[in-house]
């Protein structure tokens, strides 16, 4: 199994302790035993049943096709709330809005995936499953973004967007210190 991704070690300072993990498209789950190994109860979703196999060994799994289905992960008529929804190397648009529902006040999206650009170095080469320049941003735009990347990895050559951001905890209350969000020195 893959190491964890870089961008997911980098920001896991930001999840609280025993933090309840969505792992979205989580495949044999690689994220899912880091983050156990830290713990945090991990849930992961997917369309394969062979990947889930392995990832069950990290948490609870979801096997489903969440590109043609309706979402699995439902609670009151509302999708289920996560500490953190995590995301990488995968995109399907039409899935985005249930994403951020799918974060708990204060929760945290770490989202990596492949950006415009990635065509020539490589697959994906589809314009459906890469993101164009800042459209990370502009799907986050009612969160609070902590970081935001859009460029060039030599290693394997790729072009990504990956970002960091939180729904708020609350509406903002007059006189209330800001909520700090440590951020990465790596």
């Amino acid at each position: 199994m893959s190491a964890p991704s870089d961008w997911v070690q980098r920001w896991q300072h930001l999840m609280p302790p025993g933090a309840r993990v969505l792992d979205v498209a989580c495949g044999s789950g690689r994220h899912m035993q880091w983050l156990a190994n830290l713990g945090c109860h991990c849930t992961g979703i997917d369309r394969s049943a062979e990947a889930l196999a392995e990832a069950s060994h990290y948490g609870d799994t979801v096997q489903a096709d969440i590109e043609g289905g309706p979402w699995p992960l439902m609670q009151h008529g509302l999708p289920q709330p996560f500490d953190v929804v995590l995301v990488t190397n995968y995109l399907w648009r039409p899935l985005f809005p249930v994403l951020l529902h799918s974060l708990a006040p204060g929760g945290l999206l770490l989202y990596e995936t492949f950006a415009q650009g990635n065509e020539t170095v490589g697959k994906p080469a589809r314009p459906d499953f890469l993101l164009h320049t800042g459209e990370l941003l502009q799907l986050c735009q009612s969160l609070r973004i902590v970081a935001f990347e859009d460029g060039f990895l030599p290693r394997p050559e790729r072009f990504v967007q990956r970002i960091a951001a939180f729904r708020q905890p609350h509406a903002p209350e007059a006189g209330r210190p800001p909520t700090r969000y440590p951020l990465s020195l790596k």
